[in-house]
């Protein structure tokens, strides 16, 4: 089986295919109580990122989207990572997507001179945590967040990387 994973960018006309992985695997896989209605940024992808100077990447496997990661700007050099997720089926070490995925924005961090990352995530997605902190991401306090970091509602762990530039 021929498998070629790639990354490519994602804008507003691929609202449906993001909407259709992300909601799934919060709401149905890990029962995260968040909506629709609650995530405004996933029906207008270039306002709420390309427009910030972050991005939106997907990653396409065969050629079927099968992950997401996303990078919003907030000024004084940091970015805030959304939005990363992959299909269940598509998960592990094996494919490496969600490795493509968080290479690629780190990647492209850095040609942008933003030299930190913050995210945040719920304290039940376990494997997650492992991922970003085998990846140089250390926990910290929601009080140390930068003012300008996006919170969302369900997130309770926030980390964050500083990049050597």
């Amino acid at each position: 089986m021929n498998t070629i994973t790639t990354i490519n960018t994602l804008n507003n006309s691929h609202c449906k295919q993001i909407i259709d992985i992300i909601l799934p695997i919060q709401q149905i896989e890990f029962n995260v109580p968040v909506t629709l209605e609650g995530q405004p940024d996933l029906l207008d992808i270039e306002s709420n990122y390309h427009q910030t100077g972050g991005n939106f990447w997907g990653a396409y496997h065969n050629g079927e989207l099968v992950g997401t990661i996303a990078l919003i700007a907030i000024g004084n050099n940091a970015g805030a990572l959304r939005k990363m997720f992959v299909r269940k089926e598509y998960r592990g070490k094996e494919l490496g997507i969600a490795q493509l995925l968080l290479d690629n924005l780190l990647a492209y961090c850095k040609q942008n001179q933003i030299t930190a990352v913050y995210l945040g995530t719920v304290d039940l997605l376990k494997a997650a945590h492992r991922f970003y902190e085998k990846n140089n991401f250390t926990q910290l306090p929601k009080t140390n967040l930068p003012k300008s970091f996006p919170l969302m509602g369900a997130d309770n762990i926030f980390y964050e990387l500083h990049l050597d530039n």
